[in-house]
């Protein structure tokens, strides 16, 4: 039995201004602060002596790839990203951004973002267009039911607004 694992399928490259603006500020703070406060903690750590014994210097050569690691992966992401800035001229379907107001059969209300595979927040209410909400969503109209498998069981949904700017509880 191996090791292998087949590779990930990337994910949609759509991004909104906000997210494109939030992960290129955590790479500009990467590179340009971190990686160099830990560099230079690193060098200290290795002028100390013996580095098979040394903790600073094993955490601090860690710690430097994981930044490295990070900011290849944010390089690699932004590279290919498309920005979708504009709002649809018919904005009463649900496309990328849209806010989706829903309404559950438990008479429960949720409020979701479909955004780029590179934005998710739960807290927020982002889900991914890749996501099996999101591509259900995606094309629907204000008004539309729908039913989604959920690890519940099936789930119905109405679409009780659709706004491209955020809605208010």
């Amino acid at each position: 039995m191996g090791r292998y694992r087949p590779p990930q399928i990337p994910g949609s490259k759509y991004i909104t201004p906000e997210g494109h603006h939030r992960l290129s500020t955590e790479l500009d703070y990467l590179w340009l602060k971190r990686r160099p406060d830990v560099t230079r903690a690193l060098s200290a750590a290795a002028a100390e002596g013996d580095r098979s014994e040394n903790a600073e210097y094993i955490y601090r050569k860690k710690e430097l790839r994981e930044i490295d690691s990070r900011v290849r992966h944010l390089r690699k992401r932004l590279e290919g990203m498309t920005i979708v800035d504009r709002i649809p001229e018919n904005q009463e379907k649900i496309f990328f951004g849209a806010w989706v107001h829903l309404l559950d059969d438990k008479d429960i209300e949720n409020i979701y973002r479909i955004v780029g595979p590179d934005e998710l927040d739960p807290k927020l209410g982002y889900i991914s267009m890749d996501s099996p909400m999101g591509k259900i969503l995606l094309g629907k109209s204000l008004d539309d039911e729908f039913k989604i498998k959920l690890p519940e069981g099936e789930s119905f949904y109405t679409i009780l607004n659709v706004s491209y700017s955020p809605i208010e509880l």
